[in-house]
């Protein structure tokens, strides 16, 4: 009995080996697969424009504030006078009672090159007037006025940040008191702007009550 177990131990010792082997590659085969799947290669490199999501609230291409366009504005010539076209901008043309109205002004380059103008709290001002009187100023108690050399490109609007107009009347000497509420129940209003030394377009109207 023990001459026919002899040769025949062996070979089925070389048969089990060789079916741990496979199961041991089939093994190593659905680990690999499963890590594809789970990792999916190149998926923390960078992606596509496409596939980047872009915050609906982003002003457009022609239109930025003027702190995201401040830059090193050496080498840029100083925009001319002619260059420049300065549009006062108010956020509605009703304010209810006790409504604040959001004043701002937009600047485009209508040149062909790009140019470089002061848009810094020193450089604009914003004035609201009615008929001939001249209620309110944003310089009358501006406190550090600041220079910001802005560099801007042809064809673009730039916008300003929005300035709360409390609906009081200015003047330098009214900086640390309570100053006076201007007329409402329907009075008419019309604000003018100056930047770089510009002078608006125009006037943007509104009426408070």
């Amino acid at each position: 009995m023990s001459t026919l177990r002899d040769p025949v131990g062996p070979k089925d010792r070389k048969v089990y080996i060789r079916r741990r082997l496979l199961v041991l590659a089939g093994l190593l085969a659905v680990i690999a697969v499963i890590v594809l799947v789970i990792v999916k290669p190149g998926q923390g490199g960078p992606r596509d424009a496409q596939q980047v999501e872009v915050p609906s609230d982003l002003k457009s291409d022609t239109e930025a504030t003027a702190d995201e366009a401040a830059t090193d504005a050496d080498g840029v010539p100083a925009c001319a006078a002619g260059q420049l076209t300065v549009t006062p901008v108010s956020d509605k043309t009703d304010y209810a009672a006790g409504e604040l109205p959001q004043l701002a002004m937009t600047i485009e380059n209508t040149g062909a090159d790009p140019c470089s103008a002061d848009l810094g709290t020193a450089g604009m001002q914003f004035v609201v007037s009615s008929g001939d009187d001249e209620v309110w100023r944003s310089v009358d108690c501006q406190q550090d006025p600041e220079a910001l050399a802005v560099i801007l490109d042809p064809g673009k609007a730039l916008a300003t940040e929005s300035v709360a107009w409390d609906r009081t009347r200015s003047s330098p000497e009214t900086c640390d008191i309570t100053r006076d509420p201007v007329s409402a129940d329907g009075a008419s209003y019309h604000l003018r702007v100056t930047a770089a030394g510009v002078d608006g377009s125009g006037t943007a109207q509104f009426i408070l009550y």
